[in-house]
């Protein structure tokens, strides 16, 4: 099977499944940023997500472990007191430093947690959007196993 088609199928049914269950909108799912999914660095990220570096922010908090025993599934989390309308995590050393970008709903508590994959030790960012200002807070996470690259 080609590439084309594996991303084709994965992102079909990851956007059905999340319309299905009412966590996404229509309108949401053409907001996608393939290019901050696509950007190869930290900064080709930032740049796709229309900032610069990001501001550091005690308001954000990352929630994950100091080792992580299999790069594979790294638990990862997210916590905000500020409104924000958008949460992403990145990896500074992974092929594709966007590992998840998530939208979140007026009304609803600025927090998410979710699994990742990384390729070896490194920084992982947490990013939140409020008031159209990207803020930061930033954990080194080694990794023992794994990982990406396999």
């Amino acid at each position: 099977m080609n590439q084309q088609r594996r991303d084709l199928l994965q992102y079909s049914t990851v956007f059905g499944l999340m319309a299905s269950a009412g966590l996404i909108t229509s309108a949401q799912a053409e907001e996608w940023n393939k290019a901050a999914f696509e950007g190869k660095s930290l900064e080709d990220v930032f740049k796709a997500l229309g900032t610069s570096t990001p501001d550091k922010s005690g308001a954000v908090v990352i929630n994950a472990p100091d080792i992580a025993e299999n790069g594979a599934v790294v638990p990862v989390g997210i916590t905000t007191n500020l409104k924000g309308a958008q949460l992403a995590i990145l990896v500074e050393k992974n092929p594709s430093p966007l590992a998840a970008q998530f939208f979140i709903p007026a009304g609803t508590e600025p927090m998410v947690t979710t699994r990742i994959k990384m390729a070896q030790t490194s920084n992982v960012y947490a990013l939140v959007k409020a008031d159209g200002k990207w803020l930061m807070a930033v954990k080194e996470i080694k990794v023992t196993l794994g990982g990406c690259g396999g």
